[in-house]
């Protein structure tokens, strides 16, 4: 998705004879600690709520603060995914958004970002989680998928995250269905690492339903 398509909506821009009370204002209304400052559609920077504590007044214009501007942006055309990486490195809680020609087209807020994300990447969806560990070069998305298909359920989501500290390859894979005990056991079987789980295994829905069975019996 990209950023032009996930705006938000009604975040003004401040001016440069735009005063600190004002910037305070806003910022609180919208829930962010970061503005753009813009003139005639050109982004200047943007102005942090730390940037307005240190100004000596509230009547203090934004002008006075230029020196402090952050100037992170991100293009239109951009995709979401890339601005997340813009937002975790500068800290932000909105990010400008540019046009081609460098005019301000709007911002997102990182809570926006955080909904868009949530919603690309599933997870809210239902099924388990399985995350394997292992070296890159044997790395293969056809073999993966094709040991979780037969166990009669499909990938939804794959993502894969190397960690340089500990030189380890994960892959993170949801899967259509809760009961994972049959995949597991295929993936071990295939020498794969399992790191982490979160499902059922068939073993812990038969002990739910002998409990239950018991249950019933008792209450005969």
């Amino acid at each position: 998705m990209l950023n032009l398509e996930i705006l938000s909506d009604g975040i003004p821009a401040l001016h440069l004879e735009d005063n600190v009370l004002l910037a305070k204002e806003i910022m609180t209304d919208h829930h962010v600690a970061h503005l753009p400052v813009v003139s005639e559609k050109k982004l200047l920077g943007i102005i942090s709520e730390e940037n307005l504590l240190d100004a000596p007044s509230e009547e203090t214009p934004i002008s006075s603060l230029q020196a402090q501007f952050s100037h992170a942006s991100v293009q239109g055309i951009g995709h979401m995914l890339d601005t997340l990486h813009v937002f975790s490195e500068f800290q932000l809680t909105l990010i400008p958004v540019l046009s081609p020609e460098s005019e301000y087209l709007g911002s997102i807020t990182a809570l926006d970002l955080l909904r868009q994300t949530d919603k690309i990447i599933g997870a809210g969806d239902p099924g388990a989680i399985i995350v394997l560990e292992m070296d890159r070069v044997n790395f293969t998305f056809s073999e993966i998928i094709k040991l979780v298909e037969t166990n009669d359920a499909q990938v939804t989501q794959l993502n894969t995250y190397f960690d340089a500290i500990q030189s380890s390859f994960f892959i993170t894979l949801r899967i259509n269905k809760m009961e994972v005990s049959d995949i597991i056991s295929t993936f071990q079987r295939y020498e794969y690492k399992i790191k982490y789980y979160f499902g059922e295994e068939q073993y812990e829905n038969e002990l739910r339903d002998n409990y239950n069975h018991l249950m019933n019996y008792l209450s005969i």
